[in-house]
């Protein structure tokens, strides 16, 4: 400034200088990471055309990385729980020059309406071998989200776990509750869709926060939604990681926990392998599966614990052959190896094999249900899924209140059930046993089983002309 109190045009030319260069270097600082590498910035004409929920690679057709690594800090994403990482921040320092020595220093958050996370999916969608690190004790809030492909093949989403005492941190940790929902999101929380060559890996963990869905009724959660025009039921709680038409995806070493309902979906899906995943929620959750596969091919989880969900519902065709479960070890669990399926359904479920299975305290540890119904007031019906092919073979253990539960439908006998090396003893805590059952159940013992109620399987041909014909025209799997 003058001396007669003027400002000296000079200044003006400083504040201009420094406020282009600070807003250059904050638009910029979410396309600089990969420790230490900076990629070129994504946003081509300054537009990013994303809508919420979905993330397309064209956007990006632009972007041409230095390096294949991308953080999700660099592109506005807190980390602190309590922020929402779905909306993008750009933070950066405006100075104000009162002299050429002297300034007073404003910080100012810019947000724009991109999502922090889905804007760093976007960018290393279009990267070939791309990885996307979430950092160590790092707590990623997102609200419901679609993360879409196609994208170039080699995709990585990398969680990081440091060990010590202090890291008992989500890495990525759902909404608190239905308030924050809306209806089309409710079905899923993280939904990954038209991938190809996917991985998720590391030690983190997904914490779905499914303690504040568990116990709320319709009528309450019809009024917690933001949606309120529809009506709402139970079983419309979401899902906390769905794959959904995607081809060989890879998931391993995560933990996820306390989903509101499923934990962990694939749909439509070919090529799955799913190794020491852990999946964890109090054991009164109501209704939090493991792992369901719906119209999935060439599936295989190891070290990992499947609850799949019931066949047939609605009167649905099901599908379900060459399925293998083997080398598990369950406890303290309701039930153990079970099939179930919703009266009324149509289709099959054939060549099964349990194998090589330790039961530690479970309730029930060998299980098919053809009368499953939720809440406990469906109607009788004729149809149903045909069960055939089913082989349990070295199940051992002990169990709390029944050894085996076959009830098999009146209409469709469940056949070709063979049972060898099953050892099952009753647990020492056990307070009251109930007969062994099978009913409308067809096979034979290939090898020892005890104790001896498990030999109850009928033998013959129980399939009249009535029942092949009606199972055979009323389906094709």
């Amino acid at each position: 400034m003058s001396n007669n109190g003027v400002p000296n045009p000079i200044h003006y030319w400083l504040l201009s200088i420094q406020i282009f260069l600070f807003s250059s270097s904050a638009l910029n600082a979410r396309t600089a990471h990969g420790w230490g590498t900076k990629h070129q910035n994504p946003i081509k004409g300054g537009s990013h055309n994303l809508g919420h929920g979905s993330s397309s690679s064209s956007v990006y057709d632009s972007y041409q990385p230095y390096s294949p690594i991308f953080d999700v800090p660099s592109f506005g994403a807190r980390g602190d729980g309590v922020s929402d990482d779905s909306k993008n921040r750009i933070s950066f320092r405006w100075y104000t020059i009162a002299s050429f020595f002297d300034s007073v220093i404003l910080d100012l958050d810019i947000y724009d309406y991109d999502q922090a996370f889905q804007v760093t999916w976007s960018a290393a969608c279009a990267v070939k071998n791309a990885t996307i690190k979430i950092p160590s004790k790092f707590r990623l809030l997102i609200s419901p989200i679609t993360l879409q492909g196609p994208c170039e093949p080699g995709l990585v989403l990398q969680l990081i776990k440091v060990f010590d005492a202090t890291s008992d941190r989500w890495m990525i940790v759902a909404p608190g509750g239905p308030r924050m929902w809306l209806k089309p999101e409710l079905l899923q929380w993280i939904n990954f869709k038209n991938l190809h060559d996917f991985v998720i890996q590391g030690r983190g963990t997904i914490n779905g926060q499914g303690s504040a869905w568990w116990w709320i009724t319709p009528r309450i959660l019809q009024n917690q939604l933001t949606n309120r025009n529809s009506r709402y039921d139970d079983t419309m709680k979401p899902t906390a990681v769905r794959f959904y038409s995607s081809l060989n995806l890879t998931i391993r070493d995560i933990q996820i926990q306390n989903s509101p309902r499923c934990h962990l979906k694939f749909d439509n899906c070919a090529g799955v392998k799913v190794t020491n995943l852990s999946i964890s929620s109090p054991g009164d959750s109501p209704n939090t599966d493991g792992i369901h596969l719906q119209n999935s091919q060439r599936v295989e989880v190891e070290n990992s614990t499947i609850s799949c969900g019931g066949l047939g519902k609605d009167g649905t065709l099901a599908c379900v052959s060459n399925i293998v479960v083997q080398n598990s070890i369950m406890v303290d669990t309701l039930y153990g190896i079970r099939i179930k399926t919703w009266q009324g359904g149509v289709g099959s479920v054939k060549s099964v094999i349990f194998s090589d299975i330790e039961v530690s305290n479970v309730k029930v540890p060998i299980m098919i249900d053809q009368f499953y119904c939720e809440g406990g007031t469906c109607r009788n019906k004729t149809d149903a899924v045909s069960l055939t092919n089913i082989t349990y073979n070295q199940i051992n253990g002990t169990y709390a209140t029944q050894a085996i539960h076959l009830a098999c439908s009146d209409s469709i006998p469940c056949t070709n059930i063979s049972m060898g090396n099953v050892l099952l003893t009753p647990s020492t805590t056990t307070k009251g046993l109930m007969q062994d059952l099978c009913w409308n159940s067809y096979g034979k013992s290939l090898a020892t089983v005890f104790p001896p109620s498990l030999n109850c399987l009928e033998t013959g041909n129980p399939l009249s002309k009535k029942a092949s014909n009606f199972n055979r025209t009323h389906f094709t799997c």
